[in-house]
């Protein structure tokens, strides 16, 4: 370790806090009161890890109060903790540097390790994993009860459900859950909205996608694409059977035809070859299954070891070593990551189950649903997610459908188009032009843009 990069860890490592004691969530505070966090024993032998950063960009508005936004990480098996904060928007990058286009600018973040066995979350036996996205969201609502129900400052903010990638699918599941927990005075919270970024809401209309938009990019001929289609065609059949654990290893040969065939197309950014884009191959288990693809989450979980930004250390070390120090309460027998594997495994029944309908759902409640996609992504295509908006049974569907598009533009420069939006009632769209799964690092002025306003924040000026 570099003498430099030894100081920038020890200064980080003294802003160290003191424990607060609020059953039934054991946390700590840094002494500025800016950081927060805390296990939540959400069910018995099942304890989730969270993380709240106070904004230093506040502003203080009558009208527009300050949003906190929740992030949810994909996999299943991510970690929000570690990825979402130190890799997309929190406010230290993993090397500790401070982020510039940090989503402190517009809200609070709130980060958590879901599900159980996630990250730093941990269970003390496996049996304790949840098995489908509705126990995670029913997990995620206790969590929620816990940090909120005994704080009424975060009770004057709105909460947006943020999601990336399978996130979505718990994004939505939590959203209907905590309603339910509002409306029965279980949860003390207002819910803002819901986000779904490149989110696993239909697999099958993102597996049918892959062939057809891969042959108009010239990544697969003929033969490919009819190798791929045939799969894909099948994987629909097992999803309307309720056959869910074959169309994931469906879905598992599916991945290894179009890699063979298309000499290695990166799922995560479909202009670029396996491992070409140091960001989707710090995340290729992103969505990953028990079969084949299992290969793929392993090999994620290795390139955690790897060097990041060129200096001696890396999130995996970073997390069970630096983080760890700092955070003081992690306990000694709880490897960050160290349960991830097993995540998956207990959520195959429900991996490639469709969410259209929580999403019909929500709608239907008025909840403000706001839908981005980055433009070059493969494994939640905007092809496919454009396939499942239209399934929608949302009577304001049409009038959506009918509305036209506003161009996106980063700050002042109004030359170079980054995206297009629209809205129609509750329903948002933003394609991200130049993005692949991970919008945030692939377009980070848009992406902190389409946030301030989705989220409604008083942060008036845009972050340049």
């Amino acid at each position: 370790m570099n003498n430099q990069f030894h100081l920038l860890l020890l200064s980080f490592l003294l802003f160290f806090g003191h424990p607060i004691h609020a059953r039934p969530t054991s946390a700590f505070r840094s002494n500025d009161g800016s950081e927060e966090w805390g296990y939540v024993r959400v069910r018995p032998k099942a304890h989730m890890f969270w993380w709240l950063y106070r904004s230093p960009y506040r502003v203080e508005n009558p009208s527009k109060p300050w949003p906190i936004i929740l992030w949810l990480q994909g996999g299943p098996g991510a970690s929000g903790v570690g990825i979402g904060n130190f890799k997309e928007v929190g406010p230290l990058d993993a090397s500790l540097k401070p982020r510039n286009s940090t989503w402190l600018h517009k809200a609070d973040l709130l980060f958590v390790d879901n599900p159980v066995g996630t990250g730093y979350s941990f269970v003390e036996d496996t049996n304790s994993l949840v098995k489908s996205d509705l126990e995670a969201a029913t997990d995620l609502t206790t969590l929620l009860q816990a940090i909120f129900n005994r704080d009424q400052t975060l009770q004057k903010s709105p909460l947006y459900i943020v999601a990336e990638s399978y996130g979505g699918k718990y994004a939505v599941t939590l959203g209907l859950s905590a309603l339910k927990a509002i409306e029965a005075g279980r949860l003390k919270l207002t819910l803002g909205g819901v986000v779904l970024g490149d989110s696993w809401i239909s697999p099958q209309d993102y597996t049918s996608s892959w062939g057809p938009l891969l042959k108009d990019l010239s990544r697969l001929d003929d033969i490919g694409v009819a190798k791929s289609n045939s799969i894909a065609k099948r994987i629909e059949e097992e999803i309307e059977k309720g056959e869910f654990v074959a169309a994931t290893s469906s879905w598992s040969e599916l991945e290894d035809v179009i890699s063979a065939s298309s000499n290695g197309v990166d799922f995560y950014n479909f202009l670029l070859d396996s491992g070409a884009d140091s960001v989707s191959s710090e995340r290729a288990m992103d969505i990953s299954n028990g079969v084949a693809s299992m290969r793929r989450y392993s090999r994620y979980l290795s390139s955690l070891r790897t060097t990041v930004g060129g200096d001696s250390i890396n999130l995996y070390d970073l997390m069970n070593g630096g983080i760890r120090k700092k955070l003081k309460i992690i306990p000694d027998n709880v490897t960050w990551g160290g349960q991830s594997e097993y995540v998956f495994q207990s959520l195959q029944q429900d991996f490639m189950k469709p969410r259209i309908n929580e999403v019909d759902e929500l709608l239907a409640k008025g909840v403000e649903v706001t839908i981005y996609n980055g433009q070059v992504d493969l494994i939640c295509s905007t092809k496919g997610t454009e396939a499942w908006v239209h399934k929608l049974k949302w009577e304001g569907l049409k009038g959506f459908l009918s509305t036209g598009r506003a161009p996106l533009y980063c700050g002042n420069d109004k030359d170079t188009t980054k995206g297009f939006t629209k809205s129609y009632k509750n329903l948002h769209f933003y394609w991200i032009l130049g993005a692949g799964h991970f919008v945030p690092v692939d377009q980070p002025c848009i992406a902190l843009d389409m946030v301030g306003a989705t989220t409604r924040s008083p942060a008036a000026i845009a972050h340049k």
